[in-house]
């Protein structure tokens, strides 16, 4: 009889689409994968360590699988458990934790599936994450995540990511066309790029430090691939999306309307405190030159409010920055020490109740920034996505330009592209639509 192993994501995209890859490797050892939901053998919760709100749900999903099956064998992966391994073992019922380059061999360690006391931890020096693991996510026929780059070089005052990702490293081109083209064949419509800092694609490509490609020279070669629909960038910072790549998405026909740029704070005083390589000078430049080339691109900004030693005169700097910025919706992070960073000791700490207050003020801008820029597509044509899913009777999509649009449930929409013309907002902020054509464009 088939041992039963599930897995729970937390974080990022690119965290999905390892869990998916760990996933196929358990398939490929005669494992049947079940919902997170329902009686296992094994079962996988990759981590996330960015905020400390991450941290805590740690254990709040251990408690789910408890629940379902109490002898179960638990397993921790990913950030947090590089990052707190000992942390992570103590929690009652975790039986394995397995560090950033122990996570896919994951299948190596269950010769011994008996519950332990304290969990064993496998865990190496972030120093000897310095290989390359190519992944990428199929959970969703809708679309996958395509991870093209993993680590960080950069040395940001607040995060974590480099202690529990090591050194900036990419995929080789070949792979990640090759990858591409694998989901192509799935009848999957969408990618999304995904990696730690993809725009430093390229680094460490063949183990060498130097770039053997450019981001632009990625964006170029996966345009060509055959049977991709939609090609979508994920978080890229304003420093390493290159006039060159926005120009090129502009007339690209895989290719959307849509980035998604970290600003993280509208004060250069805190740009320079949090160690970012840029200015909001050369922020605004992008996002000028993006709505030049592009009217109708959606642009998502991350945030960070709460930083040590914002003074209001800095959040009000930030606030009325993105109030003038013509950008479409805000990811609003609300600033939380981590150990070993520089952050986590710089004087002057916000309050918690002052950080919570402008992290309400700036989600409220974001919903105005997203009803603005809906307002601003009504009337016109676009390509929506439909999604797989019969949420309470709608079938969701989005359309190239990262517009919500939804519809009473048709199963016959599911994972198709349709020409629609956007009509009005509804009382959800979702946009309405009509079709132009029945037709299905793919």
């Amino acid at each position: 009889m088939y041992k039963k192993v599930a897995f729970y994501t937390l974080g990022c995209k690119l965290n999905f689409s390892e869990t998916s890859t760990i996933a196929r490797s358990f398939k490929s050892e005669g494992f049947l994968q079940v919902d997170f939901t329902e009686w296992a053998d094994i079962y996988v919760i990759n981590t996330c360590s960015v905020t400390e709100n991450a941290d805590k749900r740690f254990k709040t999903i251990v408690k789910k699988a408890q629940k379902v099956n109490p002898e179960a064998f638990l397993i921790a992966v990913g950030c947090y458990a590089q990052l707190k391994p000992e942390e992570l073992a103590a929690v009652n019922g975790v039986d394995l934790v397995l560090g950033a380059t122990e996570k896919f061999k994951i299948t190596d360690y269950l010769n011994d599936l008996s519950k332990n006391d304290f969990g064993t931890i496998h865990s190496c020096e972030i120093e000897e994450a310095d290989f390359y693991v190519g992944s990428y996510s199929i959970g969703d026929r809708t679309r996958a995540f395509l991870k093209v780059q993993d680590g960080c070089d950069y040395k940001c005052t607040y995060c974590t990511i480099p202690l529990a990702r090591g050194i900036s490293r990419s995929d080789t081109l070949k792979n990640v066309l090759q990858n591409a083209a694998e989901i192509a064949a799935r009848d999957i419509k969408e990618i999304v790029l995904t990696g730690v800092n993809i725009g430093d694609y390229g680094k460490g490509e063949f183990g060498n430090k130097k770039h053997e490609h450019t981001f632009y020279e990625l964006v170029q070669a996966l345009d060509k691939v055959n049977g991709i629909e939609r090609l979508r960038i994920s978080s890229i910072e304003p420093n390493l999306l290159k006039d060159e790549t926005i120009e090129f998405v502009s007339g690209s026909k895989c290719f959307v309307p849509h980035f998604h740029i970290p600003l993280q704070s509208g004060s250069n005083d805190l740009l320079k405190k949090m160690r970012r390589r840029y200015r909001r000078e050369l922020y605004e430049a992008r996002v000028a030159i993006i709505k030049d080339k592009m009217p109708h691109a959606c642009i998502g900004v991350d945030v960070i409010v709460g930083f040590p030693g914002e003074t209001e005169e800095h959040f009000l700097e930030t606030y009325h920055f993105l109030n003038e910025l013509d950008v479409s919706y805000l990811h609003v992070f609300t600033y939380s020490e981590r150990d070993n960073t520089i952050a986590a000791d710089l004087p002057e700490r916000v309050p918690m109740k002052i950080r919570q207050k402008r992290s309400k003020m700036l989600r409220g801008l974001s919903v105005k920034k997203r009803r603005a820029f809906y307002e601003s597509q009504l009337g016109s044509q676009r390509t929506v996505l439909f999604e797989s899913e019969n949420k309470k009777g709608y079938i969701y999509g989005f359309t190239e330009n990262y517009v919500k649009v939804r519809s009473p449930w048709d199963p016959s929409l599911c994972n198709t592209l349709h020409e629609v013309e956007l009509s009005e907002i509804d009382e959800e902020g979702i946009v309405r639509f009509n079709f132009v054509s029945a037709d299905i464009i793919a």
